[in-house]
């Protein structure tokens, strides 16, 4: 918030950081922190217990992993589903808007940029409400593969008051002979559009990416530890071409000893001071 008393030393590292940006057509890669605010979790905050989640591995090759995780996702995905933008995600867009941002990155899957109002989005992990089928690509909604867990499922009730992970998860016993809807066209199995722990991201997409990062007169890294190496990639190549990087973050991130300018804050707090 632009009227926000900072203290000293985050006033005159924000004084720093508008100054590399001012002017720049500046690059935005946001991670989970940013969206905490609005209600959903991240893996790797300050205080935030260590979770394990489902790998790509296990999820292809285990109908039981397959159950696992659509019985918590059916309940986990309304908090998502839920979520509204905070301050954070409406000054990124509204700096997109004006000009002050070319584009942004992001490492979450749940779509809050652009029902803030951002429109140059690249959803580098993907998004969780489209749903892909494993053996003939087809595409659904997450309404509609909700529609046929539902249908298998007549007697798996919503359980709100479970708690929730940043992927969509939620932390409920799996009910005994779940049942995963299968794709009627193939009878393969479905898979959520995102890209899971020991997955590659598409090389399509890594390639947007790090053109965007070439094209960039600068780069603002927004609520990432950058543990996540896709998104740790971008910020040294970034580097490695002398390419201003401003890191706005609670805690450390993994490109805190390159930076230009590092930003112990919250994403909420502060970039409506960056940019307005």
């Amino acid at each position: 918030m632009s009227n926000e008393i900072f203290d000293p030393a985050i006033s005159y590292s924000l004084e720093r950081a508008r100054e590399l940006i001012d002017g720049a057509a500046t690059l935005v890669l946001t991670g989970a922190g940013i969206s905490t605010s609005s209600g959903i979790p991240d893996y790797r905050g300050e205080g935030r217990v260590q979770r394990h989640p489902l790998t790509f591995d296990e999820f292809m090759t285990s109908p039981s992993h397959q159950a696992r995780y659509w019985a918590r996702s059916y309940v986990g995905f309304n908090r998502i589903a839920a979520a509204e933008p905070n301050p954070g995600h409406f000054a990124i867009a509204r700096a997109e808007q004006t000009g002050k941002v070319h584009h942004i990155i992001t490492q979450n899957v749940d779509g809050l940029h652009q029902k803030a109002g951002a429109t140059k989005v690249v959803e580098l992990h993907g998004r969780l409400d489209r749903i892909n089928c494993t053996g003939c690509g087809k595409t659904i909604s997450r309404s509609e593969m909700d529609d046929l867990i539902r249908l298998l499922n007549p007697g798996v009730e919503k359980n709100l008051k479970a708690e929730f992970a940043p992927d969509g998860d939620a932390d409920i016993e799996v009910p005994a002979g779940f049942q995963v809807p299968h794709c009627v066209d193939c009878e393969s199995h479905f898979k959520p559009d995102v890209v899971f722990f020991g997955e590659q991201v598409p090389l399509t997409r890594v390639e947007l990416a790090n053109s965007l990062v070439d094209s960039a007169g600068a780069m603002l890294v927004a609520g990432s530890s950058l543990t996540v190496n896709s998104g740790l990639r971008l910020v040294k190549r970034a580097k490695a071409r002398e390419i201003p990087v401003v890191i706005v973050n609670l805690g450390e991130t993994k490109a805190d000893a390159i930076a230009d300018v590092k930003i112990n804050a919250s994403t909420t707090d502060l970039l409506g001071a960056l940019f307005d």
